[in-house]
């Protein structure tokens, strides 16, 4: 992560709290504030769109989300009991993906959480924290081959419609993850022949970033309704720099 993203990102782990058994969590009307969201009520709205998608991911909403009495300061220094909510990292995860995305600090949230989420999934996995590199590219790998395919699906519901146009949008993510190369340019700067594969010559960490350009590009088409073409590409390059920000030593400048 570089400085930018992580001053950006700094404030969500500022607001982080723990329980008396070292679980993570955060206030809701805290992070509301941190939004830019002055009228909790409008937040709610946030919260509800949140619990339908741990829904319909299959989750459990009281495993990530429950009630809870938030002390907030108010004018002169006093202080006073709401009624608020204790969110997961998952449910924050959900919160920042269903807020206002005009919002500047919605964006870094979103990759923070995003980020962070995966992570958490990773460590908690302990058959994949004693693989070996090896292994962990094999894991990754196929994780990514099946997020392409339904990267495929987002695609073509946002427009793109023929094997040369997702190949367009496939380079605009590389773009930027990989500084500008496209597919192309990361075959020749590995010196790789053209029938081999990308993915075959990754690292972990590069497969992970990778992984995570695929997992933020489909579900952003899906969220931001995204119709068109151009605005895929777009979507599609603005989360490869976003992942390269988030995977500083994935190896793309010695690819």
């Amino acid at each position: 992560m570089n400085k930018l993203e992580k001053h950006h990102q700094q404030p969500f782990e500022d607001l982080k709290q723990l329980d008396g058994n070292g679980n993570e969590f955060w206030y809701a009307r805290a992070l509301s504030k941190l939004l830019g969201y002055a009228d909790f009520g409008n937040f709610l709205n946030v919260i509800e769109k949140a619990e339908k998608s741990c829904i319909n991911s299959g989750g459990k909403v009281s495993d990530h989300l429950g009630d809870i009495t938030e002390v907030v300061q108010i004018g002169s220094g006093a202080k006073k009991s709401y009624p608020s909510f204790r969110l997961s990292r998952y449910a924050c995860y959900l919160v920042v993906q269903n807020a206002d995305p005009s919002k500047p600090v919605v964006a870094s949230g979103q990759t923070y959480f995003a980020i962070q989420t995966r992570r958490q999934e990773l460590q908690d996995d302990e058959g994949f924290a004693q693989l070996k590199e090896d292994e962990k590219r094999l894991f990754l790998r196929n994780e990514l081959i099946e997020h392409n395919k339904q990267l495929v699906e987002a695609a073509q519901k946002a427009g793109v419609e023929t094997h040369l146009d997702f190949a367009i949008v496939q380079n605009h993510g590389y773009q930027g993850l990989y500084g500008g190369l496209d597919a192309r340019a990361i075959h020749i700067k590995k010196r790789l022949k053209k029938s081999h594969k990308i993915l075959d010559y990754m690292g972990s960490t590069e497969l992970a970033a990778n992984l995570f350009r695929a997992t933020q590009t489909e579900e952003k088409l899906k969220r931001d309704m995204v119709k068109n073409k151009e605005k895929a590409n777009q979507t599609h390059n603005q989360v490869g720099k976003k992942s390269k920000a988030n995977y500083p030593r994935a190896g793309w400048n010695n690819a």
